[in-house]
């Protein structure tokens, strides 16, 4: 059977987008209530709105994609930009990517970066994050990995990118790292919880 990409048109509250998904994730899972969570139901919508670029606005929706991994031992590659409705509640801007992936390893940690805190493995900083679901996670998700790895970006709180602009951070980097790993916390629960897949020894 071809696993190229299938398309699937889901709406996700007022401000609707396409989700492309493919046959990678468990169908059998039962679907989140789509308008009050985002990228495939590792977010809600509270959670989502905590990460801000600074340009105010509106309503948080998401376009997600799915597929298999370009190579043959990758099985989950899941990629979601969260948007957020301008101060007109029309055109919509990327405010992050959240990016769910086979990994050959667990988290490790960066220099200068916040633990997410017990019972999560992964770190994070004021423009990007990581948290590996446990180990179980990965089978129950279809990767032959032995780890699936969650990761953060955002884009408005890079720190190299703003000194080369010689701009402030819309803020404040402390803030920003405790938004970050609030989500990453959110994310590992909720997909550990819908894979049922949390560690057991």
């Amino acid at each position: 059977m071809d696993k190229k990409w299938l398309p699937l048109t889901i709406t996700l509250g007022v401000a609707g987008v396409a989700v492309v998904a493919a046959s990678v994730w468990p169908d059998d899972v039962e679907k989140p209530p789509l308008p009050q969570s985002l990228c495939h139901g590792a977010l809600s919508r509270e959670t989502a709105e905590l990460i801000d670029d600074g340009q105010g606005g509106g309503e948080v929706s998401a376009g997600a994609w799915e597929s298999k991994g370009s190579t043959t031992d990758s099985a989950v590659l899941k990629e979601c930009h969260v948007l957020r409705a301008g101060q007109d509640g029309a055109k919509r801007r990327g405010v992050y990517k959240l990016v769910v992936e086979d990994a050959r390893s667990a988290s490790g940690t960066k220099n200068g970066s916040t633990p997410l805190g017990p019972g999560f493995t992964g770190w994070a900083l004021p423009d990007r994050a990581e948290v590996t679901l446990p180990v179980g996670c990965a089978a129950r998700m279809g990767s032959a990995a032995p780890h699936v790895r969650a990761s953060l970006e955002v884009p408005s709180q890079d720190e190299e990118r703003l000194y080369r602009l010689g701009e402030e951070p819309p803020v404040a980097p402390a803030t920003a790292t405790r938004n970050n790993v609030t989500v990453m916390r959110e994310v590992a629960t909720r997909l550990t919880a819908r894979y049922d897949c949390a560690d057991t020894g």
